[in-house]
């Protein structure tokens, strides 16, 4: 009997304990299942909308020399940083427009546009990204990454990394719409255009439609003209000469490629700048109001109606230490 008794209880206690391990199952995470998830990456590479491929003229930037050139076997390892507020959605070196979202990266002489393979040698992570820019300047740094391919790499938040960069290839360009998307200014289909359009009904028929009632109008006897009030009127003479046209009043556009070094809110800083880059070419100063009423001036180069010698004349403006200068398009 007591044997009995041991043994029920011994049946009891481990039913109570399956039961708690099974509760604590439920409750305590699994960290093995949680590691197999993919890490969240919402960045892409950019398009290339409106990109070209460029190598470069040497250029200088405070006081250093750079010679972008063609480098099939570039592996090199040293600090990446990463930009993305400053220059979010404005132009890139070979025309591309960046975007701090999409996982892109400037480097100082890989031709453009090129990808490379990214290891942070911290943590280990990889990335491939698409190098449409020009940079960075500051303290031998390797590459300048985008932000979110700084995200993906981990190391957005410390604002540096070590690095190693590979070449792997020339990267495709994108065409001039490629992932741009336009406004429809179609008006929206009438709802009686539909198919499935079902007309009101109406709960009492229309009124008939009764005319108006005719207007009569008097007859009016008026006096005839005569001779006398018809030698009263004067008739200019008729000329034989040819006749005057006033003239349209001419359009003005721009026809050649132009770039712009830079846009100063100071017009002594822009006229030094303009000083400067006499040698490149003929530099103007063009003033340009904000829309806040801010006056900035803009010194700005004739580039001539060829695209491709306003790129070589940017890269130009380039080595003069205008690293942000952009080529401006005929409007």
């Amino acid at each position: 009997m007591n044997a009995h008794r041991h043994s029920a209880t011994a049946r009891n206690l481990a039913v109570v304990l399956v039961a708690g391990v099974a509760l604590a199952a439920c409750a305590t995470p699994q960290p093995r299942l949680a590691g197999k998830l993919p890490d969240a990456t919402t960045g892409k590479a950019p398009s290339g909308a409106g990109g070209r491929y460029k190598v470069g003229s040497p250029y200088q930037v405070a006081g250093v020399w750079y010679v972008p050139h063609e480098d099939p076997h570039y592996n090199a390892t040293g600090t990446a940083s990463w930009y993305g507020d400053d220059f979010h959605m404005k132009p890139t070196a070979n025309g591309e427009t960046f975007d701090m979202n999409a996982v892109s990266a400037a480097h100082p002489t890989l031709p453009l546009p090129s990808m490379v393979e990214v290891t942070n040698l911290d943590n280990g992570k990889t990335l491939q990204v698409r190098v449409n820019d020009r940079g960075p300047f500051v303290g031998g740094r390797v590459i300048d990454l985008s932000h979110e391919a700084a995200r993906q790499l981990g190391y957005d938040r410390k604002g540096l990394a070590n690095v190693r960069v590979k070449y792997v290839g020339p990267a495709t360009l994108g065409g001039p719409d490629t992932g741009l998307r336009y406004a429809s200014n179609a008006a929206p289909a009438p709802a009686y255009a539909s198919a499935s359009y079902i007309p009101p009904a109406y709960s009492a028929p229309l009124p008939a439609y009764t005319p108006p009632a005719p207007v009569s109008v008097a007859a009016a006897s008026l006096p005839p003209i005569t001779g006398a009030a018809i030698a009263s009127i004067q008739i200019p003479p008729v000329s034989s000469a040819a006749p005057v046209y006033a003239s349209a009043p001419a359009v003005v556009r721009a026809s050649a490629y132009r770039v712009q070094a830079g846009a100063f809110s100071d017009r002594s800083n822009a006229q030094r700048v303009a000083d400067q880059l006499s040698t490149a070419g003929q530099a103007i100063i063009e003033p340009v109001q904000r829309p806040d009423g801010v006056t900035l001036y803009r010194v700005v180069l004739q580039g001539g109606a060829d695209e491709g010698e306003a790129w070589g004349l940017r890269d130009k403006v380039a080595s003069y230490g205008f690293a942000e200068a952009r080529v401006l398009r005929p409007f």
